[in-house]
Formats: structure tokens, sequence, C-alpha cells
């Protein structure tokens, strides 16, 4: 399939669903001066792509009473376990993000909890039960300074990065 080029309208399409996601496709038609049938079948067109991937409803950890936001960093021995390790995160409610990293640590884990108690559990009877975690670090946010979607308008490619092609590996000889 040949790769989708996001043009301005497109553009425009996302940078007002990124700032809220209920926006009428009426009022975003408006601003870019076409069609609202003109949005909705962008839109679709974007979905089916894999451009947009769902919208979803945003609640403040805090205000459920998690008022402990962590990353676990967590190393696996044997790292070919990673899909048993993963299916056993995801029966952790706690556990909201998990990613594959490089660098030291094999995952890093975001988790909420209500107190540093509830937090010293999941850790010790819980991730560190899994057969495989061979330890974890912990570090405890203090604050979040920074929440926001990925960038539409005024990205950097357009500033003159342009990305890359992915390629396989180099072949040797």
């Amino acid at each position: 399939m040949a790769k989708y080029q996001i043009d301005e309208t497109d553009q425009k399409i996302l940078s007002a669903l990124v700032k809220n996601a209920r926006t009428p496709f009426l009022e975003i038609a408006r601003d870019c001066g076409v069609s609202g049938a003109a949005i909705h079948q962008r839109f679709k067109k974007m979905e089916s792509l894999g451009i947009i991937t769902g919208s979803r409803l945003l609640v403040k950890p805090s205000t459920l009473g998690l008022d402990v936001c962590a990353f676990v960093e967590v190393n696996l021995s044997p790292v070919n376990k990673y899909p048993e390790v993963i299916e056993a995160l995801r029966k952790i409610p706690e556990v909201v993000e998990c990613h594959f990293v490089t660098g030291r640590h094999t995952l890093l884990l975001k988790m909420y909890c209500f107190n540093h108690d509830h937090l010293l559990d999941i850790l010790i009877n819980t991730i560190q039960n899994i057969p495989s975690v061979q330890d974890t670090e912990t570090l405890v946010s203090l604050d979040q300074a920074i929440e926001r979607q990925v960038w539409v308008k005024d990205h950097p490619e357009e500033k003159g990065y342009h990305r890359k092609e992915k390629r396989g590996p180099k072949k040797r000889g």
C-alpha cells in the first residue's frame, strides 16, 4: 500500500481532534472550508490507515485517590519470556503503560497507586513474583510538569527535520 500523505486539511482535522476529541465535524469543516461529509471521509480514511487509533476519555488519577505515580524499571531473565511477563502485567490494573526499552533495563512500567504502601505491596507481592522478573528499580514521580499528545501542526519535519525511511539492517560482505 502506498504511504498516505497527510495534507494541510488532515493536519487541521488532527490538530482540532487532539485538542478536543469531541469537536464536531461540522465545526472542523467550517475551519477547513470544506463540507462535514469531507471531514467525515478524511477521518474514516485516517482511521482505516491507523493514523487515528481511537479517542478516549482521560481521567485525572488523583481524583480517584491514586496519588502516587511511579515508573518501574524491570529486568527479565531470561528475556525471551517477555510475552509471558507482558501477559502477567496486563492483569495488574495499577500498570497503565509498559514499554520494552533499550538500556540497562528490559521494561519500563508506569503505575498509579493510592499511596506508598499500595505501591510497595504491588511491587513485592505481585510484580516481583512474576516468573522471569529478575529485579525492579522504582522511581516515584513528584510532579508531572508536562502532559500532552503528539503535535500535529508545526511538526519538526516541516522545519527541516525529515523522517528517514525505515530500512532493514545493512548486510555485511
